[in-house]
């Protein structure tokens, strides 16, 4: 990012991709590039070897990420991006594309949601500041 200093220049803040290495500290990644992550996936997974994952369901206790951790890390950096749950494992008998179950995607949308509804209430807020979340405003 330094050989384009703008803040337009940022990253997508990916928990499975960047987690799947095991050299990568995600929170320590988080604080590199404060300020220049405009969105994130949020994805947990279970690493089993180098370069070696599956992907899990999002709660924190399924997998190898810290999805309460990282995601009170980059609203404590000032983060007011866009989040989705990234992928989803087919589950309940669904058919589809590898990777994109709805069922699971939307189970993740509610954790995250519940994740950053304790975070504002830990915190005495009561305003949103992750844009995708505005909706439960309405």
């Amino acid at each position: 990012m330094s050989l384009v200093p703008e803040d337009v220049n940022g990253i997508t803040l990916c928990t499975g991709s960047l987690g799947a290495a095991t050299e990568n500290n995600l929170f320590d990644i988080a604080d590199a590039a404060k300020g220049r992550i405009h969105f994130a996936h949020m994805r947990n997974i279970k690493v089993s070897g180098a370069r070696d994952f599956s992907e899990t369901a999002h709660p924190s206790e399924c997998g190898d990420i810290d999805m309460y951790g990282i995601l009170k890390k980059l609203l404590d950096n000032g983060f007011s991006g866009y989040v989705r749950p990234d992928h989803g494992r087919m589950i309940w008998g669904e058919t589809g594309r590898y990777g994109y179950g709805l069922y699971d995607r939307a189970l993740g949308a509610c954790y995250i949601a519940g994740l950053y509804e304790a975070y504002l209430k830990h915190n005495g807020k009561d305003r949103p500041t992750i844009r995708s979340l505005e909706l439960y405003e309405r």
